[in-house]
C-alpha cells in the first residue's frame, strides 16, 4: 500500500473487516518458523529489479523512518504465489550496494539484535532498500516486493506511559481491577513494567506537567467520581487522601454533580484544568472494536491552583451555553486550546439526573442520526483570568469534528483529530497537523486506515505516539517522525507493547528515563471504595463481579457489615443462598439493628425452604425500619405458612403507609379475594391499575369481575391483561375458562393453546382436551388427555 495516497487508504468510516485486509495483525509475540540464516557464498538471487508474482510486504511500509533506539521489527508480508517454498530478505545498502541475505521458511522476519544494530547504523545516513524474494522448489525467483527504511538521528529520548484496557469497555466498568498502567521505554524486548494495577475503582485519563515532574490521574473517590489525584513523581509512588482533590468541590452549594473530564496539568505543574458541571453520551457497546460512544455535550472549564487549593473557571471557556471541553495548554502555559460545540438541549434529558447519559436517554446519537461536532477554540491563560475565545484557523467550522489538540513541546504545530461527528473512539478520526498559531490543517502521512487519535508529542517535538486500530481490534500504539517541516512518516508499530487481551490508549510521552516509575500504590481504598465497586456491578447485573468486589474488601475490612449484607445479597441473586446465609448471619450478628441485612437473610431463608425463619428476619427488620415493602414481603411468607388472616394484616399495614402503592392495593386485593369479598377486591385492584397498569393487575381484576358474574367486564379485563404481557399465563388460563363457559369453544381452545406455549401443563393439557371433545375433534383430544395423563407422550 502506497501511504502516500489518500485515495487508498480513505477518508472516511470504514468496517474492521475491510481495514484488517488492507494491515496485517502484528503480534507482540510474533515467532519465526525458522531461524534467519546468512545465505552462503553460492550464487543466490540478486537484488530484484522490481516487483513479482504477488507479494506484498505488509509492514514496514515504504520510507518508514525507525527511532535510532527502537528494537527490532517483524517484517511481515503475504504471498499468494504459488509455488513459493520459502524466501530471502535482502538488505542493500547505499551508497555502496552492499547486500546481506536472510532465509526464512515464513513469511516474516525479524532481524536478531546483532543484526538490528547494524542495520540501524548503516541506514542512518542513507535508505536501507529490503526486498522479499519468493523462491520455488526449483531455486528460482518466484515472486518479489521491496521497501526503503531508514534509521532518524532524532531519538524518541523519552519513555511512554499508557494505560491498558480490557474489551468490550463494559468489562473495564464491571470490573475496574482489570485496566493497568505500563511505563516504560522503545528499546526494551519485553513490554514496558506494568506500574498501577489492581485498582477497584475507575481510573481513567491521566496527563504529566512539562518535565515530567507531576503526575494527574482522574480516579474515583469515596463516593466522589469527580476525584483526582495529583502526585509528585518518583520511583515508588503513593496515591493517598493528601493527593487527592474533588472537581465536586467547586460550586458544591449548588447541588450539581460533576465528574471531571479530560482534566490536563499544566506545563508547570502548579494548575490542572477540566471539564465540570458536565454532562456526556456514554454508551457502552458489546462489539469489540468499538465499544463505547463518549463525548460530553454540556460543562465548562474550570481551574484548580495546587498552591492555594482554589478553583475557579477559565472566563472566555466557562460560557453555560456552550460545551467547553479536552483543553490542552500552550508549551509555555500562556494559552489553552479546547474543543467548543453548543449545549445539547434534546427533550429526553432535560429531566435526566444522571451526569452519564446512556442509549435510553439519546438513541439519536447511538443510531447516528443526529451529528454533534466540535471546534477548537484557543483562549489566553492569564494566570487564570482567562480571556475572548477564538476559533483556531484549520481546525475549526469545517464541517467535520475537532478535537483532542496538542501542542508540540517546541510551540511550532497543534496536532488535532478530526472525525465526522462526536469525539472518542470514532472509527473515521485521522491526524492533521497545523502551525501553532492556526492555519492550513495538513493530514498526517502516519493515519491508519482505521482510527487515529490519543497522541503524544516528545520532548523534542520529532516523534509523535498515537493508538490505532488498524491490525486489531485491540488498540495498538504507533510512532511517526515528524520534521522541521510538519511532514510525518509511515507509522512505526510498537509491536511488544500491547498484548492481545488489551486494548492500549492514553499513550504519553514523558521526559524521564524507563525507571523513573517503578510502582504507584494506593493508600486511599476503604471499604466504601470496595463497597461501591461491587454496587457498579450490581447495576449493571455483574453480581459475579460484585461478590469479587466485596470479597475483596472483607479481606481488608473481615467485619465490615455494609460489605457482608451486600455480599449475601450479591449471592442470593446468583442462587447461593446458604453461602448468602453465611454471610447475612455474620451480619446482623455484628450489627442487629442493621434492617437491610434482615431483611435480605429473610430472602435467602425463604430461597432455602426456612419460611419461619425468614419469618422471624422480616419482623426483626420491620421493628427497626418499618418499610411498606417489608410488610408485603412478610404477607407472603405467612400465606405461603397457611397464616392467611395474618398475612392480610400485613398486606393493610403495608398499604397504610404507601397508599399510592400499586403492589400494596394489589396484595390487599388479593386477600379480599380469597376470602370472597370480590367487590371490596374490585376496588384495590381499580387503585392497583390506576398506578401501574401491569398484567397481574388485569388479570386478578378479571377473576373478581367473573366471579360477580359480570362475564363481559372480567372478558375485556383480561384481553387487557394479555395486550398488556402477551406472555401472562393465568390471563390465557382465566380467559379460556370464561370462554368455555359461554360455549365459545374455538376461542377458549386457542387461549389454553397460547397457554401450553407459555407454560406447559397436565392442566392445562386436560382444559384444551375438553373445549376439544366439545368441538367435537376426537382424535386431537385424545391427544391432549394423553399429554395430561403423561406429559411426556408424543
Amino acid at each position: 500500500m502506497n501511504w502516500q495516497d489518500p485515495a487508498q487508504i480513505g477518508v472516511g468510516t470504514r468496517a474492521w473487516a475491510a481495514a484488517k485486509q488492507a494491515w496485517l495483525v502484528l503480534a507482540a509475540t510474533v515467532t519465526l518458523g525458522a531461524t534467519a540464516l546468512h545465505c552462503g557464498p553460492a550464487a543466490p538471487p540478486g537484488f530484484p529489479s522490481g516487483p513479482s508474482g504477488r507479494l506484498e510486504i505488509s509492514y514496514p511500509h515504504n520510507e518508514t523512518l525507525f527511532p535510532p533506539e527502537i528494537v527490532a521489527p517483524t517484517f511481515i508480508w503475504q504471498d499468494e504465489t504459488e509455488g513459493v517454498a520459502r524466501w530471502l530478505v535482502i538488505l542493500r545498502f547505499d551508497p555502496t550496494g552492499e547486500v546481506l541475505r536472510f532465509q526464512v521458511a515464513e513469511p516474516h522476519w525479524r532481524p536478531s539484535e546483532e543484526d538490528w544494530a547494524e542495520i540501524k547504523r548503516r541506514s542512518e545516513a542513507h535508505d536501507v532498500e529490503v526486498a522479499v524474494v519468493g523462491i520455488d522448489q526449483g531455486a528460482k525467483t518466484a515472486s518479489s516486493a521491496s521497501v526503503r527504511i531508514r534509521t532518524s538521528t532524532d531519538p524518541v529520548g523519552d519513555s511512554i506511559f499508557y494505560r491498558e484496557v480490557p474489551l468490550p469497555f463494559i468489562e473495564a466498568v464491571q470490573d475496574p481491577s482489570r485496566i493497568r498502567w505500563r511505563f516504560g521505554g522503545i528499546d526494551s524486548e519485553t513490554a514496558p513494567p506494568i506500574v498501577l494495577e489492581n485498582l477497584p475503582v475507575c481510573g481513567n485519563c491521566h496527563s504529566f506537567s512539562g518535565n515530567g515532574g507531576v503526575l494527574g490521574l482522574d480516579v474515583d473517590y469515596g463516593n466522589d467520581k469527580g476525584g483526582y489525584a495529583i502526585l509528585p513523581v518518583s520511583q515508588q509512588m503513593v496515591m493517598n487522601d493528601e493527593k487527592i482533590i474533588s472537581w465536586s468541590d467547586y460550586k458544591k452549594e449548588d447541588g450539581k454533580a460533576t465528574f471531571g473530564l479530560l482534566s490536563q496539568v499544566s506545563p508547570s505543574g502548579r494548575y490542572v484544568i477540566s471539564t465540570v458541571k458536565d454532562r456526556a453520551v456514554f454508551v457502552a457497546t458489546p462489539e469489540i472494536a468499538f465499544s463505547q460512544l463518549f463525548f460530553p455535550i454540556k460543562g465548562i472549564l474550570v481551574v484548580y491552583d495546587t498552591e492555594t487549593g482554589t478553583y475557579r473557571p477559565l472566563p472566555g471557556a466557562d460560557d453555560p451555553e456552550y460545551v467547553q471541553s479536552n483543553p490542552t495548554w500552550s508549551p509555555d502555559g500562556s494559552s489553552i486550546v479546547f474543543a467548543r460545540s453548543k449545549v445539547y438541549r434534546g427533550s429526553s434529558i432535560e429531566d435526566a439526573e444522571t451526569i452519564l447519559l446512556d442509549e435510553t436517554d439519546v438513541p439519536e446519537f447511538v443510531e447516528g442520526k443526529e451529528p454533534f461536532k466540535f471546534d477548537l477554540y484557543q483562549v489566553p491563560f492569564n494566570d487564570g483570568r482567562g480571556g475572548k475565545a477564538e476559533p483556531v484557523k484549520g481546525a475549526s467550522h469545517n464541517g467535520m469534528s475537532n478535537f483532542f489538540a496538542k501542542f508540540s513541546p517546541d510551540g511550532k504545530w497543534i496536532v488535532f483529530t478530526k472525525a465526522e461527528n462526536y469525539m472518542l473512539l470514532m472509527p473515521d478520526s485521522e491526524l492533521y497537523i497545523i502551525p501553532a498559531e492556526g492555519g492550513e490543517a495538513r493530514r498526517l502521512r502516519a493515519n491508519t486506515p482505521l482510527m487515529n487519535s490519543w497522541h503524544s508529542w516528545s520532548s523534542n517535538s520529532r516523534w509523535l505516539v498515537f493508538s490505532s486500530k488498524a491490525n486489531t481490534p485491540y488498540t495498538q500504539l504507533f510512532l511517526t517522525h515528524i520534521d522541521a517541516d510538519g511532514r510525518s512518516t509511515p507509522p512505526v508499530l510498537l509491536e511488544r507493547f500491547t498484548g492481545s487481551d488489551r486494548a492500549a490508549n492514553i499513550p504519553e510521552f514523558v521526559p524521564l528515563p524507563a525507571d523513573a516509575i517503578a510502582k504507584i500504590k494506593e493508600q486511599f481504598l476503604d471499604a466504601y471504595s470496595f463497597l461501591r465497586a461491587g454496587m457498579a456491578n450490581e447495576r449493571t447485573g455483574n453480581y459475579l463481579g460484585a461478590v469479587r468486589d466485596y470479597q475483596r474488601g472483607l479481606v481488608l475490612h473481615p467485619d465490615d457489615v455494609e460489605l457482608l449484607n451486600s455480599l449475601g445479597f450479591a449471592l442470593f441473586q446468583q442462587g447461593k443462598s446458604q453461602e448468602a446465609v453465611v454471610a447475612l448471619e455474620k451480619a446482623v450478628t455484628i450489627d442487629p439493628k442493621h434492617w437491610k441485612a434482615h431483611n435480605n437473610m429473610a430472602l435467602a431463608s425463604i430461597d432455602i425452604g426456612e419460611l419461619e425463619l425468614a419469618e422471624a428476619h422480616y419482623r426483626e427488620s420491620l421493628a427497626i425500619e418499618p418499610q411498606p415493602a417489608i410488610y408485603s414481603d412478610l404477607g407472603f411468607v405467612l400465606q405461603r405458612q397457611g397464616l392467611t388472616e395474618e398475612a392480610s394484616e400485613m398486606f393493610r399495614k403495608s398499604l397504610e403507609l404507601d397508599p399510592q402503592s400499586a403492589s400494596g392495593h394489589y396484595n390487599v386485593a388479593g386477600s379480599l379475594a380469597r376470602d370472597g369479598e370480590y367487590e371490596a377486591a374490585e376496588a384495590h385492584f381499580r387503585a392497583a391499575l390506576k398506578e401501574n397498569p401491569d398484567a397481574q393487575a388485569y388479570t386478578g381484576l378479571g377473576y373478581v369481575l367473573g366471579q360477580q358474574g359480570r362475564v363481559d367486564e372480567a372478558i375485556t379485563s383480561l384481553r387487557e391483561a394479555i395486550e398488556a404481557d402477551p406472555e401472562h399465563p393465568a390471563a390465557y388460563d382465566q380467559l379460556g375458562t370464561i370462554l368455555a363457559e359461554q360455549g365459545k369453544f374455538e376461542e377458549a381452545a386457542s387461549d389454553y393453546r397460547h397457554l401450553l406455549r407459555i407454560q406447559p401443563s397436565p392442566a392445562a393439557h386436560r382444559k384444551l382436551a375438553q373445549v376439544l371433545m366439545r368441538l367435537g375433534r376426537i382424535e386431537e383430544a385424545k391427544k391432549e388427555m394423553a399429554k395430561a395423563l403423561d406429559p411426556t407422550a408424543e
